[in-house]
């Protein structure tokens, strides 16, 4: 049974550590961050980077498709040893492989919970990971078995190669040069004559190396690192990557989106090109003239005359979408910058762009049936739809007011609202538009009904009701004083308002709001629940905020980008979907999953016994607890939440027996920390 446990175990903490409750959409590839590339062939290739994000061509990067790391974690390093088998690392020590092609990434035991740089494998079973605190791991098995090695150091390294079996280099922080004679079993510290950060290493022969890091720093060795000699790169900007196609013939790119070219053995280098604000961070070439840089933002750059000029693979946009809606599971759209107006007829798998007529903002898109929808947005903006987006047509709005939301009650009466408190009417299809008093001059920022009657209107430091239809609108005691931008009622009774660092609650139809959790301190811009207890709440930097017991509690769910979030919609309790910035567009299929630490707190102090169990588990606190903010919380290793209660003493018993065999994760939060445990259901 101990060994079983232990298999179990280990099961679990990739679980953990490897979430992928959100898919990236669109567009394709992603925009995030990307650390590395490398190709196998001349036409297949990879690239990771951040988020998880692995991503492969077999087209010489016209194409890319999105490959399952089954990681949240920065990837920063990818090598393969041949066509099939290759290996990635990344942060908190994450090493992954495949042997087929990057079709299956399989998590490997790496020994350490230190962030990993790079990898570089000599031959097909001996490989070398390097990373923080001087970090040298060796396999000699092909990853089966990872050995650390003593590196002499505590500085990052951030790249390491190999010249032969046994003479490696590996490069750092603080101007840090090891080199190894025996394959790793000695490090000897070299003179780089530099503080600067070394970012990467390349050799062209046994003897011939080239070193780039911070301040534009290049260093040339012609005797095996015996001696490092500086050149002049041109640049002072970091030098994040160096690579050669020749003996004479190398490149190097910059955070400042800048490639750099030698052909004559880094005596003169000349700057090719310049990606402004878009960091380079790896670059490969597959031939003398055929070559790709990769770096922020998504950023794929290619080359086909050896840098003379390099094209773009992806579009490098900083447009918004804004609002997303789906009129069936299959059916939906999104709306954004400049017009902008996509429509998926597949559940998201592809997006087409649709013709809107305007280059004008849109903020909100609201369908009333199949075919029939609005959107609405900068300058007064209103088109509409009548055969499912084929054409939008303008309508006249009445007003040269900003329009944020729309929302419509029945196929003919809708409400649009915006700056200066502006709240329009239409009761017969959008055709004409009435204005309304709101009481207000604020800017409102969402609307949403309950009944044809009933409804709600949030802005800035605004809520406003009505109860006829919009004929009087009256101003309701929010409790706060800052932005509100997003609404949305359960029942009749029930409802949300988020804004920047606020979510509030109502329990009698808006006469009294209450914020009822944890203070949150980044600005919320939609709210959506899926039922009267779970909700969900999008912010910056990819943050995505999920409650399971009607707003009481708020718990930040694993995303897949650190793009800002505006809008999200669920088609059912389990099909989600969230747009943001750089027209990014995510899915979940598993209600986004469950918020579980990927290096979760263990404490002393919280014991659960017996362990393995077979009926009950009891679980002590030997410190003293807030009670009235202390729940346990308990999950498969799907993520899903099986049992949660509050605790209400120092010792509390929970049966399992209706529980499987298996591996379980309690949580458990006293409002400011959560804990995570596990125990063995035998």
């Amino acid at each position: 049974m101990k060994k079983l446990y232990i298999l179990l175990l280990a099961v679990f903490t990739l679980n953990i550590a490897h979430s992928q409750d959100w898919k990236w959409l669109y567009p394709l590839p992603p925009n995030n961050c990307l650390s590395d590339v490398k190709f196998v062939d001349s036409n297949t290739g990879y690239a990771v980077g951040q988020y998880g994000t692995l991503i492969k061509t077999t087209d010489g990067g016209m194409n890319w498709t999105i490959l399952t790391s089954g990681t949240s974690d920065f990837l920063n390093s990818i090598y393969f040893t041949s066509t099939n088998t290759g290996y990635v690392v990344g942060n908190n020590g994450i090493i992954l492989k495949t042997i087929n092609g990057g079709t299956n990434w399989i998590s490997q035991i790496s020994g350490t919970s230190i962030s990993l740089g790079a990898v570089y494998f000599p031959d097909a079973n001996t490989g070398y990971a390097v990373g923080s605190e001087g970090t040298i791991i060796k396999t000699t098995d092909g990853g089966l078995n990872w050995i650390s090695q003593t590196s002499g150091t505590t500085n990052h390294l951030l790249c390491v190669c190999f010249t032969d079996a046994n003479t490696g280099y590996a490069v750092g922080s603080d101007g840090t040069i090891l080199k190894t004679t025996n394959g790793g079993t000695n490090w000897t510290s070299q003179t780089s004559g530099t503080l600067h950060s070394l970012t990467s290493i390349y050799f062209t022969d046994t003897n011939t190396g080239y070193i780039v890091g911070g301040g534009g720093i290049i260093l040339k060795t012609t005797d095996g690192g015996t001696n490092w000699n500086s050149q002049i790169s041109g640049t002072t900007n970091c030098l994040n990557a160096v690579y050669f196609t020749d003996i004479n013939t190398g490149y190097t790119v910059s955070d400042y989106g800048n490639i750099f070219k030698t052909t004559n053995g880094g005596t003169n280098w000349t700057n090719q090109t310049s990606i402004p604000f878009h960091g380079l961070h790896s670059i490969y070439f597959t031939n003398i003239n055929i070559g790709y840089a990769v770096g922020e933002d998504g950023t794929i750059l290619k080359t086909t005359n050896g840098g003379a000029n390099w094209t773009s693979l992806t579009s490098v946009t900083s447009n918004y979408l804004f609002s997303i809606y789906f009129t069936d599971a299959n059916t939906g759209y999104a709306v954004g910058s400049d017009g902008t107006i996509l429509k998926t007829t597949n559940g998201g798998t592809n997006w087409i762009s649709q013709t809107s007529g305007t280059s004008n903002c849109l903020y909100s898109v609201y369908f009333t049936d199949a075919n029939t929808g609005y959107a609405v947005g900068w300058d007064g903006t209103i088109l509409k739809t009548t055969n499912g987006g084929t054409n939008w047509n303008s309508q006249i709005s009445g007003t040269t007011n900003c329009l944020n939301a729309v929302y419509f009650t029945d196929i003919n009466t809708g409400y649009a609202v915006g700056s200066e408190g502006t709240i329009i009417k239409t009761s017969d299809g959008g055709l004409n538009w009435i204005s309304q008093t709101s009481g207000t001059s604020n800017d409102l920022r969402s609307v949403y009904f309950t009944d044809i009657n009933t409804g709600y209107a949030v802005g800035w430091a605004t809520i406003l009701k009505t109860t006829n239809g919009g004929t009087n609108w009256v101003i309701q005691a929010s409790g706060t004083s800052i932005r509100l931008t997003s609404v949305y009622f359960t029942d009749i009774n029930t409802g949300y308002a988020v804004g920047y660092a606020t979510i509030l609650k109502t329990t009698d139809g808006g006469i009294n709001w209450t914020n009822p959790t944890q203070a949150v301190w980044i600005s919320l811009y939609c709210v959506f629940f899926t039922d009267v207890n779970t909700g969900y709440a999008v912010s910056d930097d990819g943050i995505i905020l999920k409650t399971t017991d009607g707003g009481a509690n708020w718990t930040s769910l694993v995303s897949v980008t650190s793009n800002d979030l505006c809008s999200i919609h669920f088609t059912d309790v389990n099909t989600g979907y969230v747009v943001g910035y750089n027209n990014t567009i995510l899915k979940t299929t598993n209600g986004g999953g469950t918020w579980i630490p990927e290096k979760p707190k263990e404490s002393p102090d919280i014991l659960i016994y017996p362990n393995p169990a077979k009926d009950k588990i009891t679980i002590t606190l030997q410190k003293p607890s807030n009670f009235q903010k202390t729940f346990i919380s308990i999950y498969n290793l799907q993520g899903q939440l099986l049992l949660q209660k509050q605790i209400t003493q120092e010792q509390t018993e929970l049966g399992i027996n209706n529980f499987t065999t298996g591996v379980y994760v309690v949580s458990i939060n006293n409002g400011n920390d959560t804990f995570v445990l596990k125990f063995v259901k035998e």
